[in-house]
């Protein structure tokens, strides 16, 4: 028996009791004739005292040559601690040490393993089985697995079957780019790793499994960012015999469950946007309602004048910032070159600060005059305090700049509370989009998203007006899930495919297999994908996935500890038909 009990679990109703611990050496104090150990495991830190006068020799020997990190077996009797740490649940108690056994040794570890390391994130990502040893990567994925458990129970309790679908399947044109596996027994093909496993979904629906869902793996080859990994794991549901009212409940329900369970917040409602609603009062389709600023376009009361950067511009408009009518001349300077960062792309930003008094002062004051900015500040609902920002120019492009300066102000001025939710559901979503390189319509989810039955007429007149019957989950300015009624008899597939530009023949390898199977009674059904990278971070209060995933690559794709991907060897290429240009 290496442990009787765990390193977090001893207390004063322990103490005379002989216990066996097993752990690592987390810190040593040694006074020669008295040594000090705090013996960490997954579970907590107990200390443990070596002394000249009640520990045997050979054991105060075996005590002197530990180090931290360590691994080690102790056995003693529990006593009452003279110094109590309260901050400690064992912080009570002590273990006089009666025997000691060394089970591994280890090297000084690369950086201290503490809540507060000295290691950089690059070092930690190396040694990234030392990092789990600290309690904020240990927590975060403990954290990770009790979401996990509480998702499962709350579906299974409302009928769903998780279901395992394939890893190794068909590569598709639609979507991000595939990671290939190429075929040793059948040369010159590949499989491909699902982006989602969303046909395979689909045909179980096709099976009469009327309730599906799975934590999945998906992969995509695609470039990363604080909240993306070419691998991600997905709450991946589906469900037959449902409309979309139906499916938002099921899931408005899970969210709500995980919120009340988890943070002990109550949400009532979940208010309900459209895509252009989105567009045109906060720049994205995944707004951040926690906080007001508010889009108020402006080109009703700001093209009148001898302003030739407005009265070119496709849009006029602004956000009144609470409260930053005090921001000096030189932070706002400051504020107009984040604007015109690259990353950003404004070539300016005119300002207007409301002052308490009910007089405004502008940055164009040249051309308009007290009675102008009052209609500005109306648009866009500022007081007497606040500063409006106002950008211009073409209107998607405008709209995502003042939305990329709303979030920044937000998190300047700490609007962005991580311990307040404010869910909402964005609907209505354009079915197609125009993409410039390649000359043709996209599907904006995928292939398989119904469109609005009433505006079915428009695919052969205006497709770009087109809605989908899809919906997307946002929580706290975060996409956290999204899905679509499903296409599910084979006429419309077969329409939606060709107003994607797939010849009949094409539609037919590449689908097929899904074509065919709508005709043996494929009943209507819909579903919903969540990311459980994102809404784990999302609950733990943090806007990165990486401390969430036991194992993660780097900006650049790479496992830094594993040193992956790597070169193959030229025996393995050859059994897999590959031949690399020399």
């Amino acid at each position: 028996m290496y442990r009787s009990h765990s390193c977090g679990e001893l207390n004063a109703s322990a103490i005379n009791k002989e216990v066996t611990l097993s752990g690592w050496v987390q810190k040593i104090r040694d006074k020669g004739f008295m040594i000090w150990v705090d013996l960490r495991d997954r579970y907590g830190i107990t200390q443990l005292i070596f002394d000249e006068q009640r520990t045997p020799k050979e054991v105060m020997e075996k005590a002197k040559t530990l180090g931290r990190e360590f691994v080690i077996q102790v056995t003693g009797n529990v006593i009452e601690r003279e110094s109590k740490n309260p901050a400690m649940p064992t912080g009570d108690i002590e273990i006089v040490a009666q025997d000691i056994t060394i089970l591994n040794e280890a090297l000084v570890p690369p950086f201290t393993i503490e809540d507060e390391t000295d290691g950089g994130e690059d070092i930690r990502m190396k040694y990234r089985y030392l990092d789990i040893r600290r309690n904020p990567v240990k927590n975060s994925l403990m954290f990770r697995h009790q979401v996990g458990m509480k998702v499962r129970n709350y579906l299974s309790e409302q009928g769903f079957i998780e279901v395992e679908t394939p890893y190794l399947i068909k590569s598709t044109p639609e979507g991000a780019r595939d990671f290939l596996v190429p075929s040793r027994m059948n040369e010159g093909q590949f499989y491909a790793l699902p982006q989602s496993p969303q046909t395979f979904k689909q045909l179980l629906m096709v099976g009469g499994m009327d309730k599906y869902f799975q934590i999945v793996k998906c992969f995509r080859d695609e470039d990363l960012r604080a909240d993306r990994q070419p691998e991600f794991t997905q709450i991946d549901c589906e469900m037959a015999f449902v409309e979309q009212e139906d499916i938002l409940q099921i899931f408005e329900g899970l969210t709500k469950h995980l919120l009340q369970d988890i943070k002990g917040v109550s949400v009532d409602t979940f208010p309900r946007m459209t895509y252009d609603e989105a567009m045109r009062t906060y720049g994205n389709d995944k707004p951040d309602i926690r906080f007001g600023m508010k889009f108020g376009e402006l080109n009703g009361v700001a093209q009148h004048k001898e302003f030739k950067v407005f009265n070119t511009a496709e849009l006029v408009v602004g956000i009144a910032v609470p409260g930053a009518a005090s921001f000096t001349r030189k932070e706002i300077d400051k504020l107009i070159d984040w604007v015109k960062r690259p990353q950003v792309g404004a070539l300016g930003m005119v300002y207007v600060k409301c002052n308490e008094d009910g007089t405004y002062k502008s940055s164009v004051d040249k051309f308009y005059d007290q009675e102008d900015l009052a209609k500005w500040a109306a648009a866009t609902g500022a007081q007497p305090g606040d500063l409006i920002c106002v950008l211009s120019g073409p209107t998607n492009k405008t709209r995502a700049q003042l939305s990329a300066l709303r979030m920044e102000l937000a998190e300047r001025l700490e609007l962005r509370n991580p311990e307040e939710f404010a869910p909402l559901w964005v609907v209505d979503f354009p079915l197609l989009e125009w993409d410039e390189d390649t000359a043709r319509f996209h599907a904006m989810h995928h292939p398989f998203t119904s469109p609005k039955p009433e505006d079915i007429p428009l695919l052969d007149t205006d497709p770009g007006a087109v809605r989908a019957n899809a919906y997307d989950l946002v929580l706290n300015g975060n996409e956290i899930g999204g899905g679509s009624i499903r296409i599910h008899d084979k006429e419309t597939q077969a329409l939606m495919f060709k107003h994607l530009g797939f010849t009949p023949e094409e539609a037919k390898e590449q689908f097929g297999f899904l074509l065919d199977a709508f005709q043996y009674g494929a009943p209507p059904h819909g579903g919903i994908a969540f990311g459980f990278d994102r809404l784990v971070s999302i609950l733990g209060g943090q806007e990165t996935i990486r401390d969430f995933i036991a194992f993660p690559k780097n900006n650049s794709g790479r496992d830094v500890m594993i040193d992956a991907p790597a070169t193959i060897d030229a025996a393995q290429l050859k059994e897999i038909h590959i031949q690399l240009d020399v």
